[in-house]
């Protein structure tokens, strides 16, 4: 899931992206695991999406990224979409086709799938968009958990 995208890489110097980190780290710190369900089936004219539920509960990660890119670097970074629509994309669609027999074949609802999220990731996407490329550049554990190596 993507939740914020602060910017290119190379516009961000070592102390910016440590200092980003260390906010982000602090900022996070009282949020403990959080539990998500998938199984809304989202459709885009480009992607096939999974949705979270309930609606609103990753909005503490997404509020702790933003305020340490902001004040860590001073830019705000992008939310891709407004308003912010957590999701996991199944799939892309790099050609114009009708979406009825897509929607036919999946429905609107598959059964549901839980996980639990207790970390975020800094990534530094390689290569064009869509091939979603990434690369982790380090990683920020919920609450009070132990530090774990990128």
């Amino acid at each position: 899931m993507t939740t914020l995208v602060a910017g290119f890489a190379d516009e961000f110097s070592a102390e910016e992206t440590e200092d980003m980190l260390a906010r982000v780290r602090d900022l996070l710190s009282p949020v403990g695991p959080i539990t998500v369900s998938f199984g809304k089936v989202l459709y885009h004219p480009q992607a096939v999406m999974l949705g979270v539920r309930p609606g609103g509960v990753l909005d503490p990660v997404l509020d702790a990224v933003r305020a340490a890119t902001g004040l860590a670097t001073g830019r705000e970074g992008v939310v891709e979409h407004l308003p912010w629509t957590p999701h996991v994309t199944l799939a892309y669609s790099t050609s114009v086709q009708p979406a009825g027999p897509i929607i036919a074949a999946l429905g609107r609802e598959l059964p549901g799938c839980e996980a639990t999220i207790d970390r975020i990731s800094l990534v530094s996407q390689v290569g064009p968009e869509r091939l979603w490329n990434w690369r982790r550049v380090a990683e920020v554990p919920f609450g009070n958990q132990p530090r774990s190596a990128a």
